[in-house]
């Protein structure tokens, strides 16, 4: 079984549910560490960022003439 954790000081906190594992079973975990995966959260977007990423988004197929031809 793999689940995935968060080292936070020196607990390792579980992001599954481990239902089928009783309270108190001894366990031996396998350690191993998943680079630029797990990041902290990001402070809320104000609404000047969201409009920005938005127009990013929008733009991104303009000067493209073959989406003519797909669409058609």
């Amino acid at each position: 079984m793999k689940v995935r954790g968060i080292k936070r000081g020196q607990n390792i906190e579980i992001l599954e549910q481990l239902n089928n594992i009783q309270d108190g079973t001894e366990i031996i975990i396998d350690v191993e560490f998943i680079t630029n995966q797990i990041t902290e959260p990001q402070p809320p977007l104000t609404d000047e960022e969201r409009l920005a990423r938005l127009n990013q988004l929008f733009g991104a197929w303009k000067n493209q003439p073959e989406l003519t031809e797909i669409f058609t």
